[in-house]
């Protein structure tokens, strides 16, 4: 069996102990608050500190990965004689993949006889997790480098991201929503439905009023987009996981296999703010 091992970013939503048991390795990417000069990886601050920065007051700032980064993790485990997949957070969204992209092209000038694979999995939060956690379950079933990056550049348009935000004041800060449209928003109390489009990038697609209703509508896309209505689900949560326990009961209702919640980390967390809630799935569509 050839050897290889698969690796993610932070921006995945997937816990590092998660990851390890999923035989997965971990590139950090950092972040920083406004009020204090200090770069952070997650893991560095709990998740709920995070959120009650954020809750009050605090602004949350990501900040660009080094290509070094890449380099150092990756060159350790072609040094053991492992090939590398790199299984990266949305190029919409970020530099990130690119960045994970121009390591591997260097590393194979020092490692001819290695491969070192860059997928951009046009995924973020528990969408790419679910993707990882996929390539993973692939690489354990016998599948070659080359079979398992062909699986997730075939599927990852099909890896449905749907979610919603508490507060549109998070969205506006990242230039997702007007200054008026949050200000209108939250008097009125309207609540975007959003997704991932094909090309990695954040859209949003239905504005409702209410939390009740972000969820229900949630839930309706599921019901018309799923490959497999009995298929399974990841749900990620900005420190609200009662609202995740609602969101899965009602998935459940639905058939829906609801296999792991985990928290929106601080990459995506920053950008999204507490209370968001997302929900991923394979389907017929993104």
């Amino acid at each position: 069996m050839e050897n290889f091992v698969i690796y993610t970013d932070t921006a995945c939503d997937i816990e590092k102990e998660t990851l390890g048991k999923w035989g997965v390795g971990l590139v950090p990417l950092s972040f920083r608050f406004n009020d204090i000069d200090k770069d952070y990886n997650e893991g560095d601050m709990p998740v709920p500190e995070f959120y009650d920065k954020m809750r009050k007051g605090g602004i949350a700032k990501t900040s660009a990965v080094n290509m070094e980064t890449f380099k150092d993790v990756f060159r350790e485990e072609l040094k053991r004689g492992n090939d590398v997949l790199y299984l990266a957070f949305s190029s919409g969204l970020s530099n990130t993949y690119n960045a994970g992209r121009l390591a591997a092209e260097e590393l194979l000038e020092e490692f001819p006889d290695r491969r070192v694979i860059a997928v951009d999995t046009l995924a973020a939060s528990a969408g790419q997790g679910l993707l990882v956690k996929i390539a993973s379950e692939l690489k354990a079933d016998g599948k070659t480098i080359e079979e398992v990056a062909r699986f997730i550049l075939d599927n990852r348009n099909n890896m449905c991201h749907w979610f919603t935000v508490d507060d549109l004041k998070y969205l506006k800060r990242g230039g997702r929503v007007s200054a008026t449209a949050a200000f209108v928003g939250g008097m009125l109390n309207i609540k975007p439905v959003l997704h991932v489009d094909n090309e990695g990038k954040l859209i949003n697609m239905h504005k409702v009023r209410g939390r009740k209703a972000s969820f229900k509508e949630i839930v309706a896309r599921y019901e018309a987009l799923a490959q497999d209505k009995e298929g399974r689900v990841f749900i990620s949560h900005g420190d609200c996981f009662e609202d995740a326990e609602e969101m899965a009961r009602l998935l459940r209702e639905k058939g829906a296999k609801v296999e792991l919640i985990t928290y929106i980390g601080t990459v995506i967390g920053a950008h999204a703010g507490p209370g968001t809630i997302a929900v991923f799935f394979l389907g017929s569509e993104k």
